[in-house]
Formats: C-alpha cells, sequence, structure tokens
C-alpha cells in the first residue's frame, strides 16, 4: 500500500441527507496538523454524522472534503491514516487487552505486533492488565483500550466521538493529557463531546452545531458554557 500523508483538513460545503432529514447541511471549515478541533452541540446537531464522513465511512450528499491534497477516493491509503473511536468500542470480550491491540496492529501491518500493543498499554495506564481478558474491564478502562486501538497505528488524523464516556477523574485526566501529546506529535484531533468543562482547557478550535449547521466558531475557545447557552439557544 503506498503510504500517504497531509497537513490539514478542510471541508467545503458539505452536506448529508438522509430522505428529507438534512443531517449534516453546507458546513465549511479547515483544521489543520497540531490541532484540536472541538465539535460541540446537542444531540441531532450532526456531530456523529460529520465524524463518520470525515472517515470515509459515510458518502457526502453534496460537497467535498480534501484531506491535504487528497479527496475520499484515495481509499485504503488514506484510511491507514485515519483513526477512529465512536460509540461501538471495536474489541473483542474473549481476548485480552494485549491481544486486542495486537491484532489490531496487526491489520495496519505493523512489525512487532505485541511490542506496540504493550506500549499502548503503558500509555493507558493499563500496562498491568495486558494479559486480562476485557469481558472483565470497567466500561472506563475499555473505554482507555479502545482510545489506543483507535491511535495504535499513529494516524495523521483522529475522529473521537465522545470519547470521554465512562471514564473516572483519573482516566479523564489521563485523556486529557494523551490528546495533548497527540496534538504535540502533529497530529489532526477532531472530537465531539458534550463535557463543555473539559473542553474549554483542551481545544484549539471549536465549532459549535445545531441542526446539522455550524452556527459559531471560536479560536483559542474559553467562557465555552456561556457561548454554548447563547448560540443554541437562537
Amino acid at each position: 500500500m503506498t503510504s500517504v500523508d497531509f497537513d490539514e483538513v478542510s471541508v467545503e460545503d458539505l452536506s448529508r441527507h438522509f430522505g428529507r432529514r438534512r443531517a449534516v447541511s453546507r458546513m465549511t471549515f479547515r483544521t489543520a496538523r497540531g490541532t484540536i478541533l472541538g465539535l460541540l452541540g446537542p444531540n441531532g446537531a450532526g456531530k456523529s454524522t460529520l465524524l463518520a464522513m470525515l472517515a470515509t465511512l459515510l458518502r457526502p450528499s453534496s460537497g467535498t472534503i480534501r484531506y491535504g491534497t487528497l479527496g475520499t477516493t484515495a481509499g485504503a491509503a488514506l484510511r491507514a491514516r485515519i483513526g477512529v473511536l465512536g460509540h461501538d468500542l471495536f474489541l473483542y470480550p474473549e481476548l485480552t487487552a494485549r491481544e486486542n491491540l495486537a491484532f489490531f496492529a496487526g491489520l495496519y501491518g505493523i512489525a512487532d505486533t505485541n511490542a506496540k500493543a504493550r506500549a499502548a498499554l503503558e500509555r493507558a495506564g493499563l500496562g498491568g492488565r495486558g494479559e486480562d481478558p476485557v469481558s472483565g474491564f470497567s466500561r472506563g478502562m475499555r473505554q482507555r483500550v479502545a482510545l489506543e486501538r483507535a491511535l495504535i497505528h499513529d494516524p495523521r488524523l483522529a475522529l473521537l466521538d465522545e470519547p470521554f464516556t465512562g471514564l473516572d477523574d483519573a482516566s479523564t485526566g489521563a485523556l486529557v493529557n494523551r490528546l495533548k501529546t497527540l496534538r504535540d506529535s502533529g497530529a489532526i484531533v477532531i472530537l465531539a463531546t458534550h463535557d463543555l468543562d473539559l473542553a474549554e482547557g483542551l481545544l484549539d478550535h471549536a465549532l459549535f452545531l445545531r441542526e446539522g449547521r455550524i452556527v459559531e466558531s471560536m479560536t483559542a475557545p474559553d467562557s465555552l458554557r456561556s457561548t454554548y447557552r447563547s448560540v443554541i439557544s437562537r
């Protein structure tokens, strides 16, 4: 497979319709490497649909997505540079945490899958639980393993849908630090979250979505809660 790379993701006049319902309507924005972009909005605002299109899992009804100079037709080579964490964690409960991560590392052609898996578990704070079946893990622990599953191949673009779900305070702090390290390494991080308090200290840019549209955007956002109340209630 030919290796590809890109420095930015740009969205132009992007829409996705399901019958007569407009899940995403004419969105335009751009984000670059070394940036965490937050998608903020109520349920049904279009966040998950937008992430699915960015992941090339859902075809737009109209508009374009560009990954540097690449379009969505770049196929498998492009998908190899994208990591996705959604509501489904895509872990095999009968396998150990190490086996899960080694399996996904193998899918990306990583040479020493077990070493890669063990390093990922250390980053997740689960180095001592690598040989335990995932079926015995708490939701928060499974979430941490699933995040490392999404990042096992060092993607340029990380797409995360509600990554803080089920995490306790310690795990949340570890995830925030992980995302900052990911940003500092040059990744493009796009995440959807309802946790405005966490987002305020984490995001470089924020898009506020309502009914499938971008109603406000902010750089270096602060006072997210008051801004959210203002723009979402318009």
